[in-house]
């Protein structure tokens, strides 16, 4: 499969992150000094891909503004002499060709999904990127997934492994390991209970898809909340042509759990070596067991 475009949803509420997300898109929270959006498309510009296609709302512009020109501050810092950081943002707005698609009703990822179908017009194949889910390591997690797609000629959903009493919050997959890390799906089963989920694998937000999910989306019946849920086409999927499951490696945040949000900034603020001694000093003091 040949991946050269991404659908990255936007145009959810962020209610998980209230209040912070009242008026700015959680996508734009930041990670120590980037928009947690920011390391999503980063992530899909170093698999290979040129395209991002952002599925949003009328309220999320601000996503659309940061990775366009602004030249009223690039004058000002050209001004002051400030080159390093002239070249930063201006990296940032050529970082990729960026297309924005309304969602006018917030119905479900599967709905978003479907939002960019006169877009993607993709014979191949495409990916999709849940900002909620940064991933970090040596390989970029979508790159993973393009990879098995690639070779197996099959759609790929990424996976990782959650403990158990977690397992309500994922969509979890059963299957067949196939070979090592790699799994033929038979069932997805969205927020099982604990004692009645079938692994411990659970779905996140990283997907490389064909056009055939399309007609399994616009099929499908809504689910709760009058949702289009994605994991439902996914399984028609799973019982047609058939479907992989890729289980990542690398290093996951959830952006939209406070715990892991915090932990992350402090996990890229700790790369900085300029940084990193200063914020071990302020954080001892604040551990209980110090």
């Amino acid at each position: 499969m040949n991946i050269r475009k991404v659908i990255i949803p936007v145009a959810g509420w962020g209610t998980r992150s209230l209040p912070a997300t009242k008026n700015i898109p959680k996508e734009m929270l930041p990670v120590y000094n980037k928009p947690a959006v920011q390391y999503v498309v980063e992530e899909a510009i170093n698999s290979g891909i040129n395209d991002v296609i952002f599925i949003t709302n009328r309220d999320k512009s601000s996503i659309e503004d940061h990775f366009d020109y602004n030249l009223q501050l690039e004058a000002v810092l050209e001004r002051a002499g400030k080159q390093e950081q002239l070249a930063l943002i201006r990296q940032v707005a050529e970082m990729a060709n960026c297309i924005s698609i309304r969602q006018k009703k917030q119905l479900g990822l599967g709905h978003a999904v479907l939002c960019a179908k006169d877009v993607v017009r993709a014979d191949d194949g495409f990916a999709v990127m849940v900002g909620d889910d940064l991933l970090f390591g040596m390989n970029p997690g979508i790159q993973q997934l393009i990879n098995v797609a690639a070779s197996e000629r099959l759609p790929v959903i990424g996976v990782m492994e959650v403990p158990q009493e977690r397992v309500n919050r994922y969509g979890i997959i059963s299957g067949e390991e196939v070979s090592p890390g790699i799994y033929r799906v038979h069932k997805l089963v969205e927020k099982p209970k604990v004692n009645e989920a079938p692994s411990r694998l659970a779905i996140i937000g990283r997907y490389v898809l064909t056009p055939e999910i399309f007609g399994h989306l616009e099929k499908i019946q809504p689910g709760h909340g009058g949702e289009i849920q994605l994991t439902d086409a996914l399984q028609c999927q799973a019982d047609g042509k058939g479907l992989l499951a890729v289980k990542i490696r690398g290093m996951r945040f959830d952006t939209g759990d406070w715990a892991e949000y915090l932990t992350a900034n402090i996990y890229f603020a700790l790369q900085e070596e300029e940084l990193r001694y200063d914020l071990i000093r302020h954080l001892k003091p604040l551990l209980p067991w110090d």
